[in-house]
């Protein structure tokens, strides 16, 4: 084996800070999430009267008062790709205790699929691991939704 004398450049590596930037807030009257209703009321003015799914998370303190609300996707007229990563990237960096998600179903039919039931699963198993409870996902359409929790999804 023949070892080279050739110097290898350095790499330059990057020092950076991360830090979440508010765009802009809403007032919430109810000041903390007790039910899916306050859920909804919530999220409803962000997911309502799109024309594409948008996939929302709305963390939360240990008080179940939230304290920021990210849209992590959209997506297409009928369905919405979602990462893991993407949303517990806005939980981790607003210091969430657990979250909650939400996507309109623009159809107005808010039956859950099986990718609904099955992105629902992942997410879970993923704050478990992460200490950031996840306590529901909405499904949102025409001024009505349903809630996955109370249909078991999440264990």
């Amino acid at each position: 084996m023949k070892v080279s004398n050739d110097k290898v450049p350095a790499k330059r590596v990057n020092n950076v800070s991360v830090k979440l930037v508010r765009e802009s807030s809403i007032l919430y009257e109810s000041k903390s999430i007790s039910s899916p209703q306050d859920a909804y009321e919530l999220v409803k003015s962000f997911l309502e009267d799109k024309d594409r799914e948008h996939f929302i998370v709305a963390s939360l303190d240990t008080k179940n008062q939230p304290i920021a609300i990210n849209v992590c996707h959209i997506g297409s007229l009928n369905a919405v790709l979602v990462s893991p990563r993407e949303v517990m990237k806005s939980a981790i960096l607003s210091s969430a205790a657990s979250i909650i998600v939400a996507h309109n179903h623009p159809s107005g039919d808010i039956t859950e699929s099986r990718e609904d039931i099955e992105v629902t699963r992942r997410l879970v198993e993923v704050g478990k691991l992460m200490g950031i409870a996840f306590l529901d996902h909405l499904l949102i359409g025409d001024g009505k939704y349903t809630n996955l929790n109370e249909k078991g999804c999440i264990r």
